[in-house]
């Protein structure tokens, strides 16, 4: 049994987009009349604005808390036992998908520092399941309207540099570059890792100027193996290049902090995770699912970083981390949305 950490508050800190994420089983129709494919992670044009209502009213519908880095540091929280070592920034609305996710940050031990932005309504994201699938259709309202003089105000300036640990989500490049490189540059002056996450393929595909300006700054990097296909293809590296390839690739990009080689942490569902540190790659096995046990793989890769970060932060060693996300990547996998059930089971 995993017992409490020992790692101080404040420790970590995330920045991303909060959204309440509205769930629900549907047919595949319901997808393609949206243009909508299995599996995508896309965010909402007007054409999808009626979804959400449409899940609501049509079908079995579930709030959950959602946004990629605060469902990482629920789950590190999770892990940890010991409330507030993660600091979470986001953009919210005021209303009352706002005070949901408040209370679901609270509720798992995320110390949530919200900006809030009153004209615009909270971010929500459509999880369509289609048997063990999951399509992801983000619409960010208020988390876009994230800005840098949240991260200015004296004391959530003192959170960031009190912190040892930084994670930011791949898709909160669509949202405020700027606060990301700041982020970077204080984690790069202070000697501290920063880790990064592709997140999804139109990362890689629309918003590759922003992740190659931050890129020199990740210790870090993380993603799957489309999104890492994706990477390798916006950068024009050889098509028929293998994951192995495109992360020793990944780590060989240039880098402001020589002294601390970049390591890429790539996962591939339910084939091995590949470490590459240098030249070398590692594999690390996947426990495999039976069928009827994969409830909804929604949250898996974000359950992945959560678990690694939950033993990061308590400077273990990287095997020992990438054991830990894939035991809560499992996990999550059988619960629905990215939700834990009863105390977590973790050991080196």
């Amino acid at each position: 049994m995993s017992n409490k950490s020992n790692a101080r508050e404040g420790i970590l800190v995330g920045c991303g987009n909060p959204l309440l994420d509205i769930s629900a089983p549907v047919p595949l129709q319901f997808l393609e009349g949206y243009g909508m494919n299995v599996d995508d992670a896309i965010l909402a044009e007007e054409r999808h604005m009626p979804i959400y209502r449409e899940l609501v009213d049509g079908y079995q519908a579930e709030y959950l808390a959602g946004g990629s880095v605060q469902n990482s540091l629920r789950i590190a929280q999770w892990i940890l036992r010991q409330p507030n070592v993660a600091v979470f920034f986001g953009c919210v609305g005021q209303d009352d998908y706002a005070d949901i996710l408040r209370e679901k940050a609270r509720a798992a031990g995320v110390d949530a520092h919200y900006q809030v932005s009153p004209d615009t309504p909270t971010g929500t994201c459509a999880v369509l399941i289609t048997g063990t699938h999951r399509s992801l259709c983000a619409n960010l309202a208020a988390a876009n309207k994230f800005t840098i003089d949240h991260l200015e105000q004296p004391a959530n300036k003192a959170l960031i540099d009190n912190a040892q640990y930084y994670y930011i989500s791949g898709f909160f490049l669509t949202v405020n570059p700027p606060s990301i490189m700041r982020v970077a540059a204080t984690a790069n002056a202070k000697q501290r890792p920063f880790l990064m996450n592709l997140s999804a393929p139109f990362i890689s595909q629309y918003f590759m100027e922003p992740l190659m300006a931050v890129m020199p700054y990740v210790d870090i990097i993380f993603g799957n193996e489309a999104e890492a296909h994706a990477f390798a293809t916006a950068q024009g590296w050889p098509a028929d290049a293998d994951l192995r390839e495109i992360g020793k690739r990944l780590v060989a990009l240039p880098k402001i902090n020589s002294e601390r080689p970049r390591i890429a942490i790539l996962t591939q569902g339910c084939d091995p995770v590949l470490l590459i540190q240098h030249d070398k790659v590692q594999e690390f096995p996947v426990t495999r699912l039976a069928v009827h046990e994969i409830v909804d793989t929604n949250g898996a890769g974000d359950a992945f970083v959560g678990g690694f970060l939950s033993q990061y932060v308590q400077g273990k060693s990287l095997d020992v981390c990438i054991r830990c996300g894939n035991y809560a990547a499992g996990h999550i996998i059988k619960n629905p949305g990215c939700t834990y059930s009863g105390e977590p089971e973790f050991n080196e």
